[in-house]
């Protein structure tokens, strides 16, 4: 019953929530039963330039979607300008050198000047001792004088107006420590315009408002991180848990860093990763390989450069458990985690199953044990690949404690059920649960042309081959009860923990007392 749904899903002919409900066997979760079928759908083709553009056939309605997906995220920010990956999101659709601008000749000069500006007002700010106050206000007001002089060349939003005006909707990116992602739907008469568009925004971008967009990121922080709770511990368990890797860092950013990053370190981020062998593309909906060359000239043309570098930095294994306690005037909370591989790892499944067996709705352990039965939680989950999954990330567990409960209490309910993982085998029935959900899961993100281009262009990325995605059914099938308890055994050691907790105090306290 499962291939069939799964043929319907990679047909476009069904909507996902079909496949919730779909009982499988063994026999219906080989991918050879479907992938010869969905292989004649999928063209893939590396440019001579690098990039990898992908299509995928899904005719049944006249539209596409896209997800380009560019393998940096902010944890390729370099040292000393954390946050500078996330400025593309927010830089994302400013417009190019063609779109955005009423004279990009005279706006280049102007946006040059401002860059000047900035870098004479930067290195009088940066001075520890002989700091000028009066030139340092002197060189302020002529950077803003600077900004103002490039916005009278600025049309705003221009790029996102051309792309809304002919049919573009849910037109957006994200960035994550591990990639930066792009995409929106659009009618399929518009795709050779699509095409335009990106390979220009990608070839072509101009930071214009970089600095307007800095303060929105700024605000950003101090909405998310300075002003939150559960902002302030994240980034204080990170830092504490990773010692080398990058994964120590914010994905918003250190406010000292962020606060100084500049256009001319975007562009030389921009130039550094955001080449074409750096690239996946991938279009899905009512296109066709005939569209190929259509697509290969307008992608073909953005120039090449050599592909980044691999990481180096790995972060060395952790010997001794490591805490942090907050004191603030605030609701309790728990954090703690374990370093695990990263996601090629042969267990990545077995992760997933602990996962979905301590998190996964109402029927979880934790749910039941923390939140059900003893009532002394209002949310307890735990969770695979954080803060990523590119490099060896966490298993984490997250709680808050109900009203005159503690994190300590926390800490203590959430070991026992991983004891119970460690030394008891899980049921047939929650093994089978997680399977069944897991193949739901994976079928209902290809249940849309969205969610489908975002499936292939990352596993194409992330393993350099699409079908790898269906090989996932697979692993899922192969994970044992044996594998949940040497998996738990071999990572849940108290060496290996980093937790966090904020502790309620009065505000006269915390101030005194902060993270320790």
């Amino acid at each position: 019953m499962l291939g069939s749904c799964l043929l319907i899903a990679l047909e476009g002919l069904a909507p996902a929530a079909a496949f919730a409900q779909a009982p499988a066997t063994s026999s219906d979760t080989s991918p050879a039963r479907f992938l010869s079928n969905f292989e004649k759908r999928v063209t893939v083709k590396v440019l001579p330039n690098g990039l990898t553009l992908m299509i995928c056939e899904r005719p049944e309605a006249p539209v596409f979607s896209y997800f380009t997906i560019v393998d940096a995220g902010d944890a390729n920010d370099p040292g000393g300008e954390s946050g500078l990956a996330h400025m593309f999101e927010h830089l994302a659709f400013k417009g190019t050198t063609d779109i955005g601008t009423t004279d990009y000749a005279a706006e280049k000069i102007a946006l040059d000047k401002v860059e000047a500006a900035y870098a004479a007002y930067d290195t009088e700010y940066r001075k520890r001792v002989g700091q000028d106050p009066a030139k340092l206000k002197q060189l302020h007001d002529a950077f803003l004088a600077a900004q103002k002089d490039a916005q009278q060349y600025v049309i705003p939003n221009e790029f996102t107006e051309i792309a809304e005006a002919n049919g573009a909707s849910g037109l957006n990116a994200s960035t994550s420590l591990d990639s930066t992602q792009y995409f929106w739907s659009m009618p399929q008469n518009r795709l050779q315009l699509w095409a335009y568009m990106e390979s220009d925004r990608i070839a072509n971008p101009v930071p214009r408002e970089f600095y307007k967009e800095r303060d929105v990121v700024m605000e950003e922080r101090r909405m998310r991180v300075d002003s939150n709770p559960i902002g302030r511990m994240v980034e204080q368990f990170l830092a504490a848990a990773y010692v080398a890797h990058p994964y120590h860092r914010p994905n918003v950013g250190w406010a000292s860093e962020l606060s100084q990053i500049t256009a001319t370190e975007a562009e030389a981020f921009h130039k550094k990763y955001y080449v074409p062998a750096n690239i996946t593309v991938a279009v899905v909906g009512d296109v066709k390989p005939s569209d190929m060359p259509m697509l290969e000239k307008y992608f073909g043309a953005i120039p090449a450069g050599p592909k980044p570098e691999e990481m180096t930095t790995v972060e060395p294994p952790q010997t001794a458990e490591k805490s942090v306690i907050i004191k603030d005037p605030s609701q309790p909370l728990y954090l703690e985690g374990y370093h695990r591989p990263d996601y090629r790892d042969p267990d990545d499944a077995v992760y997933d199953a602990i996962q979905d067996i301590f998190s996964n709705g109402r029927t979880s352990r934790l749910y039941r044990s923390l939140v059900r039965d003893q009532q002394i939680a209002a949310e307890a989950e735990g969770f695979s690949g954080f803060p990523g999954d590119k490099y060896p990330g966490l298993f984490a567990f997250f709680a808050v404690p109900n009203q005159g409960h503690s994190p300590q209490e926390m800490r203590t309910a959430i070991h026992k059920e991983i004891e119970k993982l460690k030394t008891t085998d899980v049921s047939d029935e929650e093994l089978a649960m997680f399977k069944t959900r897991a193949r739901a899961s994976l079928l209902q993100g290809l249940g849309d042309n969205e969610g489908l281009a975002e499936q292939l262009a990352t596993y194409q990325l992330r393993y350099g081959d699409w079908r790898e995605l269906f090989n996932q059914l697979q692993k899922i099938d192969a994970v044992s009860k044996a594998d949940i308890r040497r998996v738990a055994n071999k990572v849940f050691l108290d060496t290996n923990r980093t937790y966090a907790m904020v502790e309620t105090a009065a505000p006269q306290q915390a101030a005194n007392g902060g993270a320790q």
